[in-house]
């Protein structure tokens, strides 16, 4: 199992300083420390931390029972929670009340082709805060690297996920060939690729005139293939986007293309938001 670094997790002293209550008792300075776990969250139930867990409160932020934290699972929202014991290794808490409901990630993936350790590291942290459900590492023609520890992915998202105040984790899905990934699309979900090209529309354009679950394709620092092009192109569920006339890093193109989309048509833009409410 992937180790978290748990270590890189310490808020700045003024996000500590000032914190809000949320109406329960000991929640202080402390609520701005959030994590993930895999169990299942209630109100009154008690949870289990892990080693690495363990030593992040214990060592690194240097609470101790009777501190509080914020908790969440993926499933059922937020928590606040008392700390009940807290070793070298182990540690355990009480949850005490929710503070938010659990809300679903926008319907839209990101698709990136893997590009060097730090930089795909990047990709994952920036797809996670800007609110990718979904997160597929993509092989390409010209994709540098097929090696993808899955579970190190998956390790980095929980930790976004906790620094951008989700209430979810992305799920990150194996590595898949492109080909493969295109054969066995469903078309109900359009798919956004970026063409450097310069044969795509803008992609604020194209973003703004479809509704509906989206995924959007990063190529490789050397572009797709010409066949690869010709392959997404002759998909009636595929289309060309550009993000302007500017050569992106993948990493750039990945955080660029999920922004316009969130302004566009997603979390960021307040009118359709408001319009899905009522």
């Amino acid at each position: 199992m992937y180790k978290r670094q748990y270590d890189k997790l310490k808020p700045p002293r003024e996000v500590i300083q000032n914190l809000f209550s949320f109406g329960v008792n000991k929640l202080s300075r402390n609520t701005a420390i959030r994590l993930y776990v895999d169990t299942p969250l209630a109100v009154g139930g008690e949870i289990s931390f892990n080693e690495e867990q363990s030593r992040y409160l214990g060592a690194v932020m240097r609470l101790a029972p009777g501190d509080a934290v914020l908790l969440f699972d993926g499933i059922n929202g937020e928590f606040s929670a008392e700390i009940v014991s807290l070793g070298k290794k182990t540690g355990a808490a009480a949850v005490v009340a929710r503070t938010r409901p659990f809300a679903p990630a926008a319907d839209v993936w990101l698709l990136f082709a893997p590009v060097k350790k730090d930089r795909t590291d990047f990709i994952i942290e920036k797809a996670t805060e800007l609110g990718a459900g979904k997160i597929i590492p993509v092989i390409t023609r010209h994709t540098i690297t097929d090696k993808v520890r899955v579970e190190r992915l998956r390790a980095q998202a929980a930790e976004a996920a906790e620094q951008s105040r989700r209430v979810e984790v992305p799920e990150i899905g194996a590595p898949v060939r492109l080909e493969k990934l295109l054969a066995d699309w469903d078309p109900a979900r359009r798919l956004f690729f970026m063409d450097e090209s310069g044969r795509g529309r803008p992609a604020a354009e194209a973003f703004g005139e479809y509704q509906g679950p989206a995924a959007l394709l990063v190529g490789p620092e050397g572009g797709f293939a010409e066949e690869e092009l010709n392959g997404l192109r002759s998909r009636s569920f595929a289309r060309a986007v550009s993000l302007g006339p500017l050569i992106l890093r993948a990493e750039t193109a990945a955080a660029a293309a999920l922004s316009v989309w969130q302004a566009i048509s997603g979390l960021w833009n307040g009118e359709k938001n408001e319009k899905e409410g009522e």
